[in-house]
Formats: structure tokens, sequence, C-alpha cells
């Protein structure tokens, strides 16, 4: 993998396609090492390798082949029109994730100035910044919570990332809803959670998820239902009349979810599909 005074950028793709196995990933990893994307870095093919930028790419592949995602190597992840940081301290965001936006995009475009949404459980910031950022103009308060502040350092990190469209972004320690403060009590206009919801015996969880993923944000008691249930458990208090609140479950756990957000006084309740077809949201609305 060490670069020669000599190698060129696309012969070292080359080399590293054939050292990891695969030639996506390969492209991410020399794209990151050379800092350019896409286009920019067929328009350097040809360059010579600074010593810096093989070093760069002899590092990320060696984590890689130690069996680490390739994300937590990159340090940085695409969701939906973001470049967020992440590393171990959060979740990886997944493409089904980004439905959560467009779920409740409607129901955003359509809110006042000045209007209170929450990202409850944000880790990168990835839902409660794709809202900040595609709807720029709508003036929201924005609150993103987490249990854990080595998340929301990332989160922050990113915040100040986006730039300008941050300026609504708030930020709160906490479990769930106890970590917002008292005065947006009854006021929240949309609320959304991708909460831990993996049974802790779960077989089909992925060994490099096991291994290097935040455990905490993987994994709850009662059959992977305890932390549903402890955000159902609060919605009413904390949605304004009609609100909505959309939270991200298990493909097998729609129907436990919709029987968790009727008992806690939801209605209005349904599942949405995420993009693999797969009943992955509750939706529900506390009553007007």
């Amino acid at each position: 993998m060490n670069a020669d005074d000599t190698v060129t950028w696309e012969e070292i793709l080359e080399r590293t396609t054939e050292t990891v196995g695969d030639r996506v990933v390969a492209r991410w990893l020399c794209e990151r090492a050379s800092g350019e994307d896409g286009a920019a870095f067929a328009a350097i093919a040809d360059d010579v390798v600074a010593a810096r930028q093989g070093l760069a790419l002899e590092v990320m592949v060696r984590r890689v082949l130690a069996g680490e995602p390739v994300q937590y190597a990159l340090g940085r992840w695409a969701f939906r029109r973001l470049d967020l940081l992440v590393d171990r301290r959060v979740l990886i965001p997944r493409p089904e994730t980004e439905s959560i936006v467009d779920i409740v995009a409607g129901e955003i475009d359509g809110l006042v100035s000045g209007a209170v949404v929450v990202d409850l459980g944000t880790g990168s910031g990835a839902i409660g910044l794709s809202i900040l950022d595609e709807f720029a103009g709508r003036d929201l308060e924005v609150w993103m919570t987490d249990v854990s502040s080595d998340a929301l350092d990332v989160a922050r990190a990113n915040a100040a990332g986006l730039g300008r469209p941050a300026a609504g972004a708030r930020f709160a320690t906490g479990s769930w809803w106890d970590a917002l403060p008292a005065r947006v009590a009854g006021s929240v206009r949309v609320a959304v959670a991708n909460p831990p919801y993996i049974a802790m015996d779960d077989p089909e969880v992925d060994a490099s998820v096991r291994d290097w993923e935040p455990a905490a944000a993987l994994f709850a008691d009662d059959h992977g239902l305890a932390d549903i249930a402890a955000i159902l458990d609060g919605a009413t208090t904390w949605l304004a009349p009609g609100g909505l609140l959309v939270v991200e479950h298990g493909h097998r756990q729609a129907s436990a979810a919709i029987d968790l957000a009727r008992r806690a006084g939801l209605i209005e309740t349904a599942t949405r599909r995420d993009l693999a077809g797969r009943d992955r949201f509750l939706v529900g609305r506390r009553a007007a």
C-alpha cells in the first residue's frame, strides 16, 4: 500500500481494490485520502500521490482490513444532502432512516415560524440537521437530544459544519423527553426518534454492528421495545395538540409499536414502510 514517488491515483486505486476486495470501497478510501470526490477525483487520476496522502490511505485500509466499518474509517458518511462526521461515538446513519424526513416533510412544510421540532436520541444529528437543512426557510427550533454527551459532541460538530441553516439547532443531554426544557412541554409540533430497538439476544445482528457500533444506541430490553415504550409514554405530555410523532422500529415490531402507541393515547396511528418495503416506522398524533 505504500506509495512511492511516482505512483498515481489511478494506480493506487487499483492496488487498493486488490487489497480490500471491493472497488467501490477502494474508491471511497482513495477519494477521502486525496480530498477529492466524484468527478474531481477522476480529474486527478494521473496525478502523483503525495506521501501524506498515501499514509492516510494506508491507515484507513488497515482499519477496514481489521474489520472496522468503512464509514468509521472514512470518518464521515452521507445522509440525504448532508456529509456527516461519524465515529464510534454514534451509529452509522442508515439509508432507511432517511425516510423519516420524507414522512414529516408535509407536516414541517406547513409549520409556522419558530415551531418546535424534536429529534429524540439524535446521535450524529442526522435527522434533526436534515430537517434544518431542507426546511431552512421555516425558522424552526429543532431540539436534538441524546443520553450520550459524546454523541451530542458529534451532533454539535455536524451542526457547525452545516453552517447558517443550523441556527435553529438546540442540544440537550438526557433520556428521551426528560432532556427537554419544561417550557416546550405541550408545544412540540413534530417529534422523531430512531431509538434502540434490537433485542439483546437478536441472532440476526451483523458481527460488525455488534462489535463496532455503540451498544447503547442499538439494544433495548423487553425484546427491543423498552425505549420505544418510554418515548410513547411521554408523547401526549410533550406533543402539542395534533402534534405528530414518528418512531423507527424493527421490521417485526410494527404491531407491538401500534399497540403501545394506542395505549399511550395517540390517535391516527399507522405503520409506514422503508425503502426496502419493510414495516419500519410508527406514526401517530396527540389528539387535537
